[in-house]
């Protein structure tokens, strides 16, 4: 019996060892052909860190590629104490402006966040779930649906915001409309559409706007297209 448990035990150890290896290789091989690809953390995960080889605007963060933790963000509070990227600051102005022209009363909901502060609203929304009745793991799935990982919310870059209507003056579905049909004009365009969700992984968010510049919100507008279908065109690559 103690002589099969150790040859049990050696075969095992010789197992885990070849399984270690392949996944050294198949790592070796990735950050050969993908400067991108980085290593297997301390913690088992292995994340896909965004590219900014396109630049600041075009970096592309999903629940597949996670912020650079070196990334950094000079960021200007607006006037109600939320805060983005100082570099999308006159765009968004113009925006406001635009839109308040045309008699619409809205504001940002939420700009930049913490990665404390990303956890604390995932981790709200699984507990909200669970008290709804569901499992601990259906609930993290329903949970990922809304609100991002840690590390994968473009609210951490800084140039995103979630955009609002004040009810009391302008209905949402209004605001909504009109960010649709012009956001694009101040580079901004709608990060998770409804017929993209199979793509971006997130359900509809029309008070979601990322911007990426007017160039390419423009030609994003124009194809009809997300994010991730843009950025796997052949000249990205």
């Amino acid at each position: 019996m103690k002589r099969y448990i150790k040859r049990k035990t050696y075969k095992k150890k010789i197992i885990l060892i070849l399984l270690l290896a392949i996944l050294i290789g198949i790592a070796a091989n990735n950050t050969i052909f993908n400067p991108d690809f980085s290593l297997p953390s301390f913690n088992g995960l292995t994340h896909h860190i965004a590219s900014e080889a396109n630049g600041w605007n075009l970096i592309l963060v999903n629940r597949d590629n996670y912020i650079p933790d070196d990334y950094e963000v000079e960021l200007t509070e607006l006037s109600n104490g939320e805060k983005v990227d100082s570099r999308i600051y006159p765009e968004l102005q113009k925006m406001f402006n635009a839109a308040r022209a045309s008699g619409l009363d809205l504001f940002v909901a939420a700009g930049y966040r913490t990665q404390e502060k990303q956890q604390q609203l995932l981790d709200e929304k699984v507990e909200a779930y669970v008290n709804e009745g569901n499992s601990k793991s259906e609930a993290k799935k329903l949970a990922a649906q809304w609100v991002a990982a840690p590390g994968t919310s473009e609210h951490q870059l800084g140039i995103a915001v979630d955009i609002n209507a004040r009810t009391t003056k302008s209905s949402s579905d209004k605001v909504y409309r009109w960010l649709a049909k012009n956001a694009h004009l101040y580079g901004f365009i709608k990060r998770y559409p409804s017929d993209k969700s199979d793509i971006t992984g997130v359900v509809n968010e029309p008070w979601h706007y990322r911007y990426v510049g007017t160039e390419d919100a423009t030609k994003i507008y124009a194809q009809g297209i997300c994010l991730e279908e843009y950025m796997a065109d052949d000249k990205f690559r």
